[in-house]
């Protein structure tokens, strides 16, 4: 990769995220780049609060986040399953790292699931998991920054901060990781998996030995993987010229279009008509 994904997939109305904050991508050093998908930065100045909505990807991000000249704090957020609502008022700045999904598993102590559906501050960390134990210390014996302080300065000096930080982790390694990574990178661009079953025997692994996999190393089953991503693309799909849905539904696996519906709505919190009228 040389340049970050460009794409909106879980972003819900992304031109008008843009309209109100300033937020952007970059990739991290090329020896992160295995675990770290991106980092994404916010920064905001607003009159009034402005809300985001996010379908999350099966994904682990690290969250340091300022609001005006306060002191950082900080987060390891897993796998969201349900709609990710953010509300942002006056002034602020987020420093965020996307994982790639499974790539956080050299960085943890345990199954990744144990994050999934909860969003943890580094103070309820440090007991299990060292860098929270010494972004925590460094906190209360200076002046509230982390150690290298990733919410200051250009974008080019917090992407180095999280550089400097995410590296001193020093993250444990194994073939597998990579393996997990490339699994879930193969769901995300082939939109022909469809069925968990067919995708295993692809790749020449058990079915069970792929759910134990995923459940470890990414937070979440391959069922609820390939159907995020096809929901992401059914939302991304929305947003634009208006589609076919049946035949939208049919290209993603959906039994009909009223399943896709469905799913869509439960996902997103609103039908897909009226995700498109509101969009833009």
């Amino acid at each position: 990769m040389r340049q970050p994904r460009g794409d909106n997939r879980g972003v819900l109305d992304p031109a008008r995220l843009r309209r109100r904050v300033r937020f952007r991508r970059h990739l991290p050093t090329p020896a992160l780049r295995r675990h770290v998908e991106h980092y994404w930065l916010l920064d905001w100045d607003l009159s009034e609060p402005f809300t985001q909505h996010v379908v999350p990807h099966p994904a682990v991000n690290v969250v340091f986040a300022r609001d005006g000249d306060g002191p950082v704090r900080a987060e390891v957020a897993g796998v969201g399953l349900e709609l990710f609502s953010l509300t942002l008022t006056g002034v602020g700045t987020v420093s965020g790292v996307q994982f790639r999904p499974g790539g956080f598993r050299p960085f943890w102590p345990g199954p990744v699931a144990e994050l999934t559906g909860r969003r943890l501050p580094f103070a309820a960390l440090a007991d299990r998991w060292p860098p929270a134990a010494a972004v925590v210390a460094a906190a209360s014996a200076g002046s509230g920054a982390t150690p290298a302080d990733p919410c200051d300065g250009t974008d080019t000096a917090r992407r180095r901060a999280l550089d400097a930080l995410l590296t001193s982790w020093a993250p444990v390694a194994d073939p597998v990781d990579d393996d997990v990574v490339g699994l879930v990178e193969a769901i995300r661009a082939d939109r022909t998996v469809l069925r968990v079953d067919d995708f295993a025997r692809r790749h020449g692994v058990s079915t069970r030995r792929l759910q134990r996999l995923f459940v470890t190393h990414v937070g979440v089953g391959p069922k609820w993987v390939i159907r995020r991503y096809r929901l992401h693309e059914a939302i991304e799909r929305a947003g634009g010229d208006p589609p076919d849905w049946a035949t939208l539904a049919a290209d993603l696996g959906y039994s009909d279009q009223a399943h896709l519906i469905r799913d869509f709505t439960a996902a997103v919190g609103v039908s897909p008509a009226a995700y498109a009228r509101t969009v833009g």
